[in-house]
């Protein structure tokens, strides 16, 4: 089973996640799932139809925003943060550590203007360092560096 980590009320950060992980995220309240690894990134995971198909079946929204070891982008930010304010509920974002979800997450929060220092610590109770996108997070949010 996948340890999700809560992050803030409404978002969760979890390692690579199987389809039998869906019903625990539903019973947990999550009723969007975001994919952010991409498919064949390792021979072990399933693959991203198997999860959305799963959660589709769960009554749940799903959605892939594949992040590579190349970085991220403006329109995966963009993506991520239409697909969060598309939402009621709570969201589930998978990869492999949760790492790349948790930071364009903390990407697509300091867009949509919240103070980059609370999602430095929102991330840091889920067990996330955001550091690596910290900068990005700052020039978004239209702040300069601490």
């Amino acid at each position: 089973m996948s340890q999700f980590k809560t992050i803030t009320d409404n978002f969760l950060a979890s390692p690579q996640i199987m389809p039998e992980d869906i019903e625990q995220a539903k019973a947990e309240g999550v009723t969007l799932v975001i994919n952010n690894r991409p498919d064949d990134e390792a021979p072990d995971q399933p693959a991203g139809a198997t999860i959305r198909k799963a959660a589709l079946d769960a009554g749940m929204d799903y959605k892939a925003i594949p992040v590579s070891s190349a970085g991220f982008s403006m329109p995966q930010v963009d993506a991520m943060a239409e697909a969060l304010a598309g939402t009621t509920g709570k969201t589930l974002a998978f990869c492999r550590s949760g790492t790349r979800s948790t930071l364009l997450w903390a990407l697509s929060q300091a867009k949509n203007g919240a103070d980059p220092a609370t999602i430095a610590e929102q991330a840091e109770r889920g067990g996330y360092n955001v550091a690596p996108v910290r900068p990005t997070m700052d020039m978004l949010a239209g702040k300069s560096s601490d």
